[in-house]
């Protein structure tokens, strides 16, 4: 037989073979939510859990969450000044409350800082965050079908890069996973990527929360110099 031939079979087949050991990110991501939520349960996840922000020189913010994916609700607490505020958005529909107390008028809600619109950002600041990687199958999400690989601080990441549709978002992002724990470990936003602009998100420790695993920290840094802007504690209730 031909050398040449069976040279070029060869290469061939070889070639065939890396392509089929390839991962695209579509393939990865379902690798990675069977991680997260292996029984499926993000859709009707209902649960309860604590996050405690620090802000260099400011006193730690303690929020109580509650969420309720079947009824589409979100419940947050924060209390100030003694007593406790909520905010409670119900699909749409947002309820504030001061202790057991709703509060309906627009000036005594003006005065207290409730706010509708900050409302459902918060709901979903949320229940995207807590919600990942999960959420990367939202409508509106813009997968790259594109797995990339990258290596920060020697260390190396399997990565997956996210836009939306303009009526979603307008930022683009980047999730860092661990290749052989699949673990997310980083995630990081442009509003401009030529500008470097936006902020990364350093993840570590993990609570399981009703089925759901979700980062227990997040350190929150600038893109452009490094710099510390907070950190998330999540506690289970």
């Amino acid at each position: 037989m031909n050398i040449k031939f069976l040279f070029f079979t060869f290469c061939m087949l070889a070639f065939a073979s890396l392509k089929a050991q390839e991962t695209g990110a579509f393939e990865f991501l379902d690798k990675v939510i069977a991680r997260y939520d292996p029984n499926n349960n993000w859709p009707t996840f209902k649960g309860d859990f604590v996050v405690t922000m620090s802000t260099p020189n400011k006193k730690d913010r303690v929020t109580d969450i509650h969420i309720n994916q079947p009824k589409s609700t979100f419940v947050l607490s924060n209390a100030k000044e003694g007593k406790k505020h909520t905010v409670k958005v119900v699909n749409d529909s947002v309820h504030f409350f001061v202790d057991d107390r709703q509060i309906v008028n627009e000036e005594e809600q003006k005065k207290l800082k409730f706010n509708k619109e900050r409302a459902l950002f918060m709901r979903n600041y949320y229940t995207y965050l807590y919600g990942l990687p999960m959420k990367l199958k939202d409508k509106g999400t813009i997968v790259d079908p594109k797995l990339y690989s990258k290596t920060i601080n020697k260390k190396w990441y399997k990565v997956i890069k996210v836009t939306y549709d303009k009526e979603v978002g307008k930022d683009t992002w980047y999730f860092y996973f661990n290749p052989k724990s699949l673990d997310m470990e980083m995630y990081q936003f442009f509003h401009d990527e030529t500008k470097n602009d936006g902020e990364y998100i350093l993840l570590s420790n993990t609570e399981i929360i009703n089925g759901v695993r979700m980062p227990a920290v997040r350190a929150w840094y600038t893109n452009k110099d490094d710099k510390l802007l907070g950190t998330d504690v999540l506690t289970k209730k």
